[in-house]
């Protein structure tokens, strides 16, 4: 029955969200608490000895933040909106629910778990100078801007990784429930989602039509980036013998703090590009869970 059940939450959130949009913006306050729950159920199930970094790991880093600078600097010239939506689809980290689908498609769950840390811990890091260069506090002076985005990043992608170190030292029971309730964190995602995506549907709505042309635009940047990803992920990963590991790192991103990222600090519109990335990144999931679900029926006949 739970199988099910999460077999259709992503659709049904989705949906949720669309159609519920205007009631959906009095609950917009709760996104950072449901990002910040939603991370630290998955850090209970870890360890520092969990934790190696690899050289792949390196080289997926350097895709996700020095390609995604160049990539928005690129289209820059040409429109921001879109550059922006190009640039926070790249640069956001790696899903904390990668590991599951990397585990289903038979990859190493210990590198993307690896890479998960590395990635957020990186962004948490860097957002605060590289949003205050581009983002929606361009016009304080350096600091202030620095100062501004680091309190609300830092508690939100750090904290949770703190915090269940701590747990696991100093309160053990209820680091245990949490270790035990991992589904707690996919029931989180589904409503932090809804909450997230609702809030890009009101500002898509309020703008009309006249906004249509960098919608689609978006989407379409969406798709490129998220093919792009998925597969220089892969390549990377083949490699180092880590294919699918390389692979989810890079494209199965945290779309749900990529929407709260686009709408906090960069344009609003922006939003629109990891709200589409959603999409396409679970299509592409979709697609290789099918395709391993019959080369394995393949190889056992």
């Amino acid at each position: 029955m739970k199988n099910h059940i999460k077999t259709y939450l992503l659709p049904v959130a989705m949906l949720l969200g669309i159609l519920f949009y205007q009631e959906i913006e009095y609950l917009v306050f709760l996104s950072p608490y449901l990002i910040f729950m939603m991370l630290l159920v998955p850090y209970c199930r870890l360890s520092i000895k969990d934790i190696r970094i690899k050289p792949q790991h390196l080289m997926l880093l350097s895709i996700q933040v020095v390609v995604a600078l160049g990539v928005y600097f690129a289209l820059l010239p040409f429109n921001k909106i879109v550059a922006e939506g190009a640039f926070i689809c790249m640069f956001c980290p790696t899903a904390t629910s990668s590991p599951v689908i990397t585990s289903m498609l038979g990859g190493s769950i210990a590198s993307v778990i690896s890479y998960s840390m590395l990635s957020n811990l990186t962004v948490a890091l860097l957002s605060p100078f590289l949003f205050s260069f581009i983002g929606a506090h361009t016009e304080l002076p350096f600091g202030e801007s620095v100062w501004l985005i680091s309190r609300q990043i830092f508690p939100l992608i750090v904290a949770p990784m703190i915090l269940a170190f701590i747990m696991r030292k100093a309160f053990p029971a209820l680091h245990k429930f949490f270790y035990e309730s991992q589904s707690l964190s996919f029931y989180l995602w589904a409503l932090a989602l809804i909450i997230v995506l609702g809030r890009s549907m009101g500002y898509i709505v309020s703008n009309g039509e006249e906004k249509a042309a960098y919608e689609s635009i978006l989407a379409i940047a969406a798709l490129a980036v998220c093919v792009f990803q998925f597969y220089i992920g892969k390549k990377i990963g083949a490699r180092y013998g880590d294919k699918i590991a390389g692979g989810q790192g890079l494209g199965q991103k945290n779309t749900v703090l990529c929407i709260w990222m686009a709408f906090t600090y960069l344009t609003p519109l922006s939003s629109v590009a990891p709200a589409a990335y959603i999409v396409w990144q679970n299509i592409i999931n979709s697609w290789q869970l099918i395709n391993h679900e019959r080369r394995t029926a393949k190889n056992q006949q």
